[in-house]
């Protein structure tokens, strides 16, 4: 069992209880997902972005990543349908867990300039959306076989009905946010 699952169970959800939020043990939201999705807008002329990314994903995730396909031709921007245009990887379980432990403990602080994560990635539905311009904080994608550095998204998927508790979930996780998020 991960560590930071073991935290959730063990002093995070009794928390959450204890502070007169929940009444039952199955009502503590929790972290269902990690999705980290890249968009590859030059996979159109440039079909070995496509294969570094599916590496690199790999590499950061320790999971084997999904290309995602055009659903309809753009001719504007020289697409076709069934064109590879980004990849996604989806943690669940442990995974997620070390994921999340080596983001937070590792990687953040190795942002230039980190004043803390953004809370205006929330959606209205107790998921939190966080865009990182350089997968080079990440300690196991290697710059020797990048041709360039770029970004992805992650996205913490949480069964929180609002943001306010998903803010407070991803808070005792251990994600820095730059203000606090107002209750609503």
């Amino acid at each position: 069992m991960s560590t930071l699952k073991k935290r959730y169970t063990d002093v995070i959800r009794k928390k959450m209880i204890d502070e007169d939020r929940y009444k039952n043990v199955m009502q503590v939201p929790k972290l269902v997902k990690i999705i980290i999705n890249r968009g590859l807008g030059e996979a159109t002329g440039n079909s070995k972005a496509v294969d570094l990314s599916l590496e690199t994903l790999y590499a950061i995730s320790g999971q084997k990543p999904v290309a995602t396909k055009a659903k309809k031709s753009i001719s504007n921007f020289k697409l076709r349908q069934g064109q590879v245009i980004g990849c996604k990887v989806t943690l669940r379980s442990d995974r997620m867990y070390d994921f999340l432990t080596k983001f937070v403990n590792i990687c953040l602080p190795r942002i230039r300039d980190f004043r803390g994560v953004p809370v205006s990635g929330f959606d209205g539905r107790g998921n939190y959306t966080l865009g990182i311009k350089e997968d080079i904080i990440f300690p196991e994608a290697s710059q020797e076989k990048m041709d360039r550095i770029r970004g992805f998204d992650i996205s913490f998927v949480t069964s929180a009905k609002t943001d306010y508790e998903a803010f407070l979930l991803l808070k005792e996780f251990g994600l820095p946010f730059r203000t606090e998020l107002k209750k609503k």
